[in-house]
């Protein structure tokens, strides 16, 4: 027997329906659950009949969140968790606290690069995941990526100049991208398979916290007139994280070998990554225009070399003939660019709306409440129409929300009209929020093996990360095509926004298509339920 099973020794064997498999992709679409696992889709004629314990959820059944945040798991959970929110808070904390530090050190002429290093820094250690995972095992990984974070913090807490406070940013950025990319990567061997999409909807909803979170904690660090405890705070929370890691975490095998990495990849994607950063910081429409230019160019061959090497950043199923994983990261890649609307929307609630700076950050705020709770109450869904509705009603309801928000955008509006951009935005975040944990799984789902399967995971937060970029340069590009008018601006991203975001109703569709042609894999051991014939 599976020393992982939680079943019951001699629960009564469930005849099955015998339906005939459909994918592993197909499988994790319609459960979340691996197809051998209890209450998955295991369907074996020849052995007759499997056996399902009374502690597992039946088949269809959705997975309670309180399994998730039980005894058993709460550990894990809240480690995967707090790991990726200390990335999404630092992001914005620091945005809330950059006047303050920059009247205290200086540089201001480097006042933007503060938030490229962090960045470029964070897409960087994504792509290192997989090798630090299979070089150091869950917990040696998870040590590394807390320890850069708390010493990166301290170092800016402590920094007595601009360079210091960089090299900071960057040390904390390659910590916080290590945690994002573990996040996802671990969730295959810290959690049972049922509770994939429960877990990666919690762990993905620690970015929309975080947007929330990072800038009401830096607004309130800045009003007090004190920048330095909140990087203190940062590392306090990560050394705590980093000391909880051996009590919770499970253990995974090492490999002692050294593992291969793919310099050339490597050096692409940052580079394309310094390029799209750039963008922000260019002046003029045309010089931000040719920095996106440039990165796409950079992407795109990225996407050769990945496609001709033996060495890659993403598994080799995501560039084979016939496989979803494609999809599924560009999907994820057009739900995510969407978020960058976000760090505009305060400025249109400030200049058109006429709210004062507080009110206008909760414009920002409800995208994210709705990214996040939509995915907790989303991610119980477990029927294959459900989950595919979800896939594909995401992009078209992120899309939708920023296609009225544009065509309502007025000089001087109403205070009605204002509060209608709440509930607006609120649907536009929640577009996201019901695809994402089901696309995260099916891209845990549809690597091979399990090595395949966390670099797979830890891809799926190089393409948030690198989505998010990208939105904010593509932002600016649009808003800067309005010129003076900041009504032309907020119409040109907004209704801009709703044309990409679109694009993701065909992705989603190419998702279902391919996942329904996808062989059967049968997942990993660890998940697997016992199987017994039925004589």
């Amino acid at each position: 027997m599976n020393p992982n099973d939680d079943r019951t020794p001699g629960a009564e064997p469930v005849t099955p329906a015998h339906e005939p498999r459909t994918g592993r992709l197909a499988d994790g679409l319609r459960t979340g659950r691996s197809a051998d696992e209890p209450g998955g889709a295991v369907q074996t004629a020849e052995r007759g009949r499997r056996t399902v314990g009374p502690t597992g959820p039946g088949p269809g059944e959705p997975v309670s969140l309180r399994e998730l945040l039980g005894p058993r798991h709460l550990g894990a959970a809240t480690v995967l968790a707090v790991g990726v929110l200390v990335g999404a808070v630092n992001i914005y904390l620091a945005a809330s606290l950059l006047p303050a530090m920059v009247s205290e050190l200086g540089g201001a002429d480097f006042y933007a690069w503060n938030m490229t290093v962090y960045l470029v820094a964070m897409v960087v250690a994504t792509m290192l995941t997989g090798r630090f995972l299979a070089r150091w095992g869950n917990i040696g990984a998870y040590l590394l990526g807390f320890t850069l974070f708390t010493v990166g913090s301290l170092a800016c807490a402590a920094s007595p100049a601009m360079p210091m406070l960089l090299t900071g940013r960057g040390v904390q950025g390659l910590g916080a991208g290590l945690l994002s990319g573990l996040g996802f990567a671990v969730v295959r061997s810290a959690l049972p398979q049922r509770l994939w999409a429960r877990g990666t909807a919690l762990i993905s909803a620690m970015y929309g916290v975080g947007n929330f979170v990072g800038p009401a904690l830096g607004g309130l660090f800045a009003q007090a007139g004190s920048w330095r405890p909140a990087f203190v705070l940062m590392a306090v929370v990560g050394a705590v994280c980093g000391a909880a890691v051996f009590r919770v975490m499970p253990r995974s095998e090492r490999n002692t070998a050294r593992v291969p990495i793919s310099g050339v990849s490597l050096v692409l994607i940052t580079v394309a990554a310094v390029a799209v950063s750039a963008a922000g910081v260019l002046p003029g429409t045309a010089g931000k225009a040719a920095a996106v230019a440039v990165a796409l160019l950079l992407l795109a061959g990225f996407v050769v070399h990945e496609r001709r090497s033996g060495l890659r950043v993403f598994p080799a199923a995501t560039y084979r003939a016939g496989s979803p994983l494609k999809w599924v990261y560009l999907t994820i890649g057009l739900l995510s660019l969407g978020v960058a609307a976000e760090s505009f929307l305060p400025l249109f609630g400030q200049r058109l709306g006429g709210l004062p700076p507080l009110a206008a950050s909760f414009l920002a705020a409800a995208v994210s409440l709705g990214w996040s709770a939509s995915q907790i109450v989303g991610s119980s869904a477990v029927c294959a129409p459900a989950v595919r509705r979800m896939i594909t009603a995401g992009p078209i309801l992120l899309a939708f929300g920023f296609l009225v928000l544009g065509l309502i955008q007025r000089e001087n509006p109403p205070i009605w009209l204002v509060a209608v951009w709440v509930p607006v935005l609120f649907a536009a975040g929640s577009g996201i929020g019901i695809a994402y944990p089901h696309l995260s799984v099916a891209a845990m789902s549809a690597a091979p093996d399990p090595e395949e399967g966390r670099q797979a995971a830890a891809g799926i937060a190089t393409v948030t990360t690198m989505s998010t970029a990208f939105g904010t340069a593509v932002a600016g590009v649009l808003i800067n095509l309005g010129g003076t008018s900041m009504l032309d601006s907020a119409r040109f991203m907004l209704l801009g926004f709703a044309v990409i975001c679109l694009i993701g109703v065909a992705t989603a569709r190419a998702v279902h298509r391919t996942g329904r042609s996808e062989p059967f894999r049968s997942s990993g051991p660890a998940d697997r339920a016992e199987v017994r014939s039925s004589g």
